[in-house]
């Protein structure tokens, strides 16, 4: 780790704050839709509820995302997210990760594994306003909104194509993340 001196007694290392949240995403992903006058908009939907979850994890300066697509969420999924983007960024001895999560059961468990490099950051409770991550949830249900899907995985797969048209708008999602009060890496 390359430690920068400050002052007596306090030392200072290369911190990337970044965000991450999770949002579930399933087969019913409606919204208004325009319609003529006096007639009745349609929507087609599958009755029926099945899930998947998309975790996104954002360095707003740069407007940098990475995605993980996973069937269900719980602590071990979420260690298992984390080892990934800890791979994908770098973070280790040489490079610490502020990473911002909301507060919900499977980001606080006590067997949450936490990679070097890695430090959580929790968001005081009811607050996803100050999570620059949930601002992408808008990007991501334009692939799925008033979409048909039979089986989850062609759900899915909308998202992986959308996921990955959104990683080359990087200035539009730093537009989008990059909060004037947000703190820019050391």
């Amino acid at each position: 780790m390359k430690y920068q001196p400050q002052a007596a007694g306090s030392w200072a290392w290369k911190i990337e704050p970044s965000g991450a949240v999770t949002v579930r995403v399933g087969n019913v992903p409606l919204r208004r839709v325009w319609a003529p006058v006096g007639k009745r908009p349609v929507a087609r939907f599958k009755r029926g509820y099945k899930w998947t979850y998309l975790y996104a994890f954002v360095h707003p300066q740069r407007g940098e995302v990475y995605w993980l697509i996973v069937p269900t969420v719980n602590v071990e999924l979420f260690s298992m997210a984390l080892n990934e983007f800890a791979r994908e960024v770098g973070a280790g001895k040489d490079k610490r990760v502020l990473l911002v999560v909301d507060q919900a059961g499977w980001h606080t468990g006590k067997e949450v594994e936490i990679p070097e490099g890695i430090h959580l950051e929790f968001l005081p409770s009811g607050s996803p306003e100050l999570q620059p991550a949930e601002r992408l949830w808008s990007l991501t249900n334009e692939a799925v909104a008033n979409g048909l899907f039979e089986e989850i995985e062609e759900l899915e797969e909308a998202l992986v194509e959308r996921c990955l048209e959104l990683l080359g708008q990087t200035e539009s999602i730093r537009d989008l993340t990059n909060y004037h009060w947000w703190p820019q890496a050391a």
